[in-house]
């Protein structure tokens, strides 16, 4: 078992009261997914909020957006599973669970490129930018990979590290939006450039790993 898996088991356990609890009062899996997106777009929206109307750097609201972003991820996890243990699968879920996980990166990504571009930090709105697209690259490659055949779910940053980095850089940034010794901005750009950095990797290593299994069949 790997730690992705390990991890998934861990949470699955905390979880999996609260999931059972849903399936009794009649929760769908397509509200859980619906929530989360709702929840990414309250965070995207809080990204703008700390760039256009919060005088001074808005470090405070970006805190609360990653909060947001991370509280959305445990939905995401939540739709899975209710589907599973509620035998509330579909082809239709499926399909719209992984177009608004999609829906959702976009919109805290591009929040925060808003955020970085208002307040005048170019460089780093950049970085925010690579991140977007590494993520969507990442997702794109496996989908086109699938729908040709081929099971594509090598690379380290998936949905989830991403997730994971992303809300708890911005998260932090709030946290310590006192300290003196660095700029606190610098906390979710690190995290924002781990996310392009790695992101851009997996999706070449995806393609790598297709070309591999291509070659198998020739």
């Amino acid at each position: 078992m790997n730690y992705r898996d390990y991890l998934q088991q861990l949470i699955y356990r905390v979880i999996n009261p609260l999931v059972r609890g849903m399936i009794k009062v009649g929760i769908t899996p397509n509200f859980i997914t619906t929530t989360g997106f709702v929840l990414n777009v309250v965070a995207a929206a809080l990204f703008v909020y700390a760039g256009v109307w919060v005088e001074g750097d808005g470090l405070a609201v970006v805190g609360w957006a990653g909060g947001v972003v991370l509280f959305a991820g445990l939905f995401d996890m939540m739709d899975g599973r209710v589907a599973r243990l509620g035998n509330m699968s579909s082809r239709f879920g499926a399909l719209y669970d992984s177009v608004l996980d999609r829906y959702s990166e976009l919109m805290t990504l591009f929040g925060i490129c808003y955020y970085l571009s208002v307040k005048d930090e170019y460089i780093y709105a950049v970085i925010a930018y690579l991140a977007l697209m590494g993520s969507l690259m990442v997702s794109y490659v496996r989908a086109r990979a699938e729908g040709l055949g081929i099971e594509c779910k090598v690379g380290f940053m998936q949905r989830p590290e991403r997730v994971v980095l992303v809300s708890l850089g911005a998260l932090f940034t709030g946290v310590f939006k006192d300290i003196t010794a660095f700029n606190p901005i610098l906390i979710l750009v690190v995290a924002l450039a781990l996310v392009a950095l790695f992101a851009n990797i997996t999706a070449f290593a995806r393609i790598r790993h297709c070309y591999k299994e291509m070659k198998k069949l020739e």
